[in-house]
């Protein structure tokens, strides 16, 4: 009799096989890493260059908000033929104005107006880090369905090798009077069952290819072990509080907050005086006809005339105009405010998740890895006691499917927890690029941007025609691409 030791050795040292070939085969020396996929997620995926973008439209809210406190200069130019003309010769002149207007005072509304711009570039700054950290998350996401797939899809290859051993070894005995027709046709079952889910499992694995090629930008070679996550949390607790500091949602929306309060503070200004300095320039040249025109002998042919002055705008009635104008403000600002609750609400449930899925996730991978360890000792003792005639070749399939079944577990365990530990540093707002120590050149710096245009002046100030920065995804795939075996 086979001891229980000697049995467990087995197990450990054979029929084991499948899943140390999925789940720890060493990644080729060229494999392709979890940071070198972030940094070409981080360079050229839509989502975060279109967040850039819109940023830097935000950015020129500030330059905009500005431009209402300085001078206003307008020219104007004019040439005029008179065709008909009663009592004189016809007359024409060549006329030239320049107005200036430089305001003084206007409530506060510059001042209120420029510091909602720049809290909203604030809100636009931690848009985008939520944004990377949403994208990288989604990216974790990808590289590891296709490590768990690639897995998945071994683990059923193999399956189908050792049912198509089983199903020949049963056709034999068959023949030799061992075993009867009705164990030929469940071998023959259990073969097919296994090569349908093999054809699903290989979809499965284009599917999550696929994916991870329009999130990332490239189709996935060989994927090499995701590195070690950072230290998190050990309660629920200790990350709802961390996130409550850095998460970058909750940043935006209190930003966005205070925006929506200087908005009424500047719509209010609408109701106090304003005042302006102006001054204007005029220049007529009646081009050799002021005699025919004017009627009078030696008259000058250009005239010329400067003036200055201090204008002021007292507002008295408008028709309700500004009261609605101030109360449709104050109402946004509480649609901020609700929202800012809202957004509250979901960081703290957010962060409590993916603390609870993360710590799920941990409990299932030691769950698993002891099922399978089991399983395989199940398996190898059904086998040598259906080789002295107590037990059935069904036994021995139904063994070989539940070994596989806790191997595919463990394999979607092990994604399962590295995807929720990246959601939950998401969740505390320490996914992002700065944060993850990316090795692809100087990260994007929203604040050279808002320095090189917050202070511009200059009305022709274009930047270049927009191009395209990421990358497409409608080129060529590899028809034969590497079907590497990596795992978490």
């Amino acid at each position: 009799m086979i001891s229980r030791n000697r049995i467990r050795a087995i197990c450990l040292g054979a029929s084991s096989a499948a899943l140390i070939a999925a789940l720890a085969a060493t990644a080729p020396a060229q494999a392709d890493t979890l940071r070198e996929a972030l940094v070409q997620t981080y360079k050229a995926n839509p989502t975060i260059t279109a967040q850039r973008s819109l940023l830097r439209s935000t950015d020129e809210g500030v330059a905009i908000a500005r431009s209402q406190g300085r001078p206003q200069v307008s020219a104007n130019v004019g040439f005029n033929q008179d065709l008909t003309r009663t009592g004189g010769g016809n007359g024409r002149n060549f006329s030239g104005g320049l107005d200036l207007s430089l305001p003084i005072f206007q409530g506060g509304r510059v001042r209120n107006s420029v510091g909602a711009a720049k809290a909203r570039v604030e809100a636009g700054r931690a848009d985008l880090r939520a944004t990377e950290g949403d994208v990288f998350t989604e990216a974790v996401a990808a590289y590891m369905d296709v490590i768990r797939d690639r897995s998945i899809v071994s683990l059923n290859e193999n399956q189908v090798k050792v049912l198509q051993t089983d199903l020949q070894a049963s056709r034999d005995r068959f023949e030799v009077g061992d075993l009867t027709r009705t164990d030929v046709a469940q071998s023959e079952a259990r073969l097919s069952l296994a090569k349908s889910n093999l054809a699903t499992a290989r979809g499965t694995q284009t599917a999550s290819e696929e994916n991870y090629r329009r999130v990332i930008g490239n189709w996935p070679g060989d994927l090499a072990p995701p590195p070690p996550l950072p230290t998190l949390p050990g309660t629920p607790d200790q990350a709802v509080s961390a996130a409550l500091v850095n998460n970058p949602d909750l940043i935006a929306a209190n930003e966005q907050i205070r925006a929506a309060g200087l908005d009424v503070s500047a719509t209010r200004a609408d109701r106090l005086p304003t005042v302006s300095a102006i001054s204007n320039g005029t220049y007529v040249d009646y081009l050799g006809t002021s005699e025919d025109q004017f009627g009078v002998p030696g008259i000058a042919n250009t005239q010329t005339s400067i003036g200055v002055g201090v204008q002021a705008r007292v507002p008295l009635y408008q028709g309700g105009l500004i009261g609605g104008r101030v109360r449709q403000a104050q109402a946004l600002q509480s649609q901020r405010i609700e929202q800012g609750i809202a957004v509250e609400r979901a960081v703290v449930s957010n962060a409590r998740s993916a603390f609870a899925r993360y710590q799920a996730a941990n409990l299932a991978i030691q769950s698993n890895q002891t099922a399978v360890e089991a399983n395989t000792l199940a398996l190898e003792g059904t086998r040598a006691e259906q080789s002295v005639g107590t037990r059935n070749i069904l036994d021995v399939l139904n063994a070989e499917q539940e070994l596989l079944n806790s191997q595919v577990a463990l394999v979607t365990a092990r994604r399962d927890a590295y995807v929720a530990g990246f959601a939950l540093l998401n969740a505390l707002g320490e996914a992002e690029a700065k944060d993850l120590n990316l090795d692809g050149g100087a990260l994007y710096d929203p604040i050279a941007n808002y320095k090189r245009v917050a202070g511009r002046m200059s009305d022709w100030g274009d930047d270049k025609t927009p191009q395209p920065v990421a990358t497409r995804t409608v080129g060529p795939v590899d028809p034969n691409p590497p079907q590497a075996t990596s795992t978490p």
